[in-house]
């Protein structure tokens, strides 16, 4: 059945076939807390997956809750926080690049003394002068950056402003929000940047310098401000949630779904990464390679000669990597469609399987995956792309979009981790019942009808992620889908995890597991720590979790729960959710009696 409903496109397409591995029996060896089942009788999971941003950026002045102390800014030491330049030494002060803060501002956010003209002298002896306000320590960007501040750029013009837009001199069509420039987050970038979990390599591992160490006020964001109101659900914050994998979104997406990274066998040679003598890949302000690099989008070659000892080798694609079908673009390599049709290789595939009822609800899907009629298609039924807020048609000359496919101009491709694989291709079966609109989500949670687990990806404009999209706007956003939730007839019966993607680039102060927190960890991770919240009507009241969770903690939940497998996978890599820690701890204590 499987097989046969793939139809003609994925048939024509050129499958990934891996050299699967026996999954065992039902999963026995997660780890858990005590009670029935690691959701305690909740009847519905929904995660919302937010983007690019690390505990400390957001999190890191939460305060305690119920009485208990959450680990935040105030908890860093100087080594863990002091940011160190290529050759060891600290910064005097913080270099930056976004525009509007690399003018020293006038008043109370003055120049401090400190902060004189500073040179950086790199190990081949080059230097790099560079003039500052910022002391080497967190900052807090709402100082600098406002939410009115039209800083955001143009939806016509997203990534033509690389260091930001000026709220001094906004371009025509820059929108409000307070949008800071984006940062790098990327694979043996961050390896580099977490320095073995001494966490002191941000700055000068980025393309955003200085930026990296910006916080926002926690307690003024939307979502932490509808927590704390009269008649808001209770909630647990777990406070050492780390990001699945290095890098960035593409990754992490595949951590959430499979726990592991997609396969290339056939990458040409110019998409694996070299890497200098240090592990990076790349120069950046602050950083000069040791030797030739390249910033691929599959791991380095295992090749003695050339291969950096420790470091992730071989055919894994790790960085920024499109699908082979729609919805599809060119802004990266397409890797060829990963077969799935015969082993259960993601946590939709065991799901499916097992009967449980699921769905993938993207905002933007509808239009950029051309379901016309769809309840999310905004562009009509003719032979153009409407919508004026749609990429034109077509895109580019080849021919990656055009109606009926319509993605908005901030849909991001890469964000649709299903869309990698065979079952979930056009045409299917799976696509049809699992890979959804937003609009399908808000719909079914206001009538009552959501599947046991949802997974909800908002679009690029309202996802929190630096440079294109805006931090309060998004958290607005993540209240209004929370509130639709809750408010519904499903609310006492769902439990909603909110977490990000990964770090986008920015600063965290607590050590990832296998370099200084205890925890389960491979080549590939964990990484950087993130915001973590589980929320719902059958929590009790409110509380803080200390134990160490990462992105694969949601898959292993998800199997626990509906006693499935761990996921399969190709020789070479064992996924972590078999490892992981479920979240059964956090919704015990939710639920104990005091």
């Amino acid at each position: 059945m499987r097989r046969s409903s793939l139809g003609a496109a994925v048939t024509a397409a050129t499958l990934v076939v891996l050299s699967l591995s026996s999954t065992g029996a039902v999963a026995q060896d997660h780890k858990s807390g005590a009670g029935k089942g690691p959701l305690k009788g909740a009847k519905h999971l929904v995660v919302i997956y937010e983007e690019n941003h690390s505990f400390d950026n957001l999190y890191g002045n939460w305060g305690s809750v119920g009485g208990r102390h959450v680990v935040g800014r105030a908890d860093a030491t100087a080594a863990h926080t002091t940011q160190i330049s290529q050759a060891g030494t600290p910064y005097q002060c913080l270099m930056q690049d976004d525009v509007n803060l690399s003018t020293p501002p006038a008043g109370p956010l003055a120049p401090r003394p400190e902060c004189a003209p500073e040179t950086v002298t790199f190990p081949d002896a080059t230097t790099v002068p560079y003039d500052s306000h910022f002391a080497n320590a967190p900052f807090r960007i709402d100082d600098y950056i406002a939410p009115q501040d039209l800083t955001c750029p143009p939806l016509d013009n997203l990534f033509a402003f690389p260091n930001g837009v000026s709220k001094t001199n906004p371009p025509p069509g820059a929108r409000p929000g307070g949008c800071t420039r984006d940062l790098v987050h990327k694979f043996y970038q961050e390896i580099y940047q977490l320095n073995g979990g001494q966490q002191n390599r941000y700055t000068t591992g980025s393309d955003a310098v200085g930026l990296t160490m910006g916080y926002y006020d926690t307690k003024q964001l939307p979502v932490y401000k509808y927590l704390h109101g009269k008649k808001a659900p209770h909630y647990v914050l777990a406070d050492h949630f780390f990001q699945g994998a290095f890098g960035g979104s593409y990754l992490n997406h595949q951590y959430l779904i499979a726990a592991q990274p997609p396969t290339w066998s056939a990458a040409p040679d110019a998409n694996h990464a070299v890497l200098d003598s240090n592990g990076n890949v790349h120069a950046y302000p602050l950083y000069k390679p040791t030797g030739t690099v390249v910033d691929g989008n599959v791991t380095q070659k295992c090749d003695a000669a050339a291969a950096v000892n420790g470091l992730a080798c071989g055919d894994w694609t790790v960085n920024t990597s499109l699908p082979a079908t729609q919805p599809t673009s060119n802004y990266a390599a397409q890797i060829p469609l990963i077969d799935d049709t015969h082993t259960d290789l993601n946590i939709g595939d065991r799901m499916s399987d097992a009967g449980v009822s699921w769905a993938w609800y993207s905002g933007g899907w509808d239009n950029a995956a051309g379901n016309v009629g769809g309840r999310g298609y905004t562009n009509g039924d003719g032979t153009t792309c409407s919508d004026p807020n749609s990429v034109p048609a077509p895109a580019d000359s080849t021919g990656v979009a055009g109606a009926p496919y319509c993605p908005h101009r901030t849909f991001q491709q890469h964000h649709q981790p299903f869309a990698y694989y065979a079952r979930y291709a056009p045409g299917t079966v799976g696509r049809a019942k699992h890979l959804k609109d937003e609009a399908d989500f808000l719909h079914q949670a206001r009538t009552g009808h959501l599947p046991k687990v949802s997974f909800v990806k908002p679009i690029g404009e309202e996802n929190e992620h630096p440079g294109y999209a805006s931090e309060p706007n998004g958290s607005d956003h993540l209240v209004e889908l929370i509130k639709a939730v809750e408010n519904g007839p499903d609310g006492k019966n769902t439990l909603i995890v909110v977490t990000y993607d990964e770090f986008g680039g920015q600063w965290d102060h607590v050590s990832p597991p296998g370099m200084g927190t205890k925890g389960a960890h491979d080549q590939f991770g964990p990484s950087t720590r993130i915001p973590a919240l589980v929320i719902g009507r059958p929590l009790s009241h409110s509380t803080v979790d200390h134990t160490v969770y990462d992105t694969t903690s949601i898959m292993a939940t998800i199997e626990q729960a509906y006693g499935l497998r761990p996921v399969a996978h190709p020789a070479g890599v064992v996924p972590r959710d078999r490892r992981s820690h479920t979240l059964a701890e956090a919704v015990r204590l939710g639920t104990k009696k005091h």
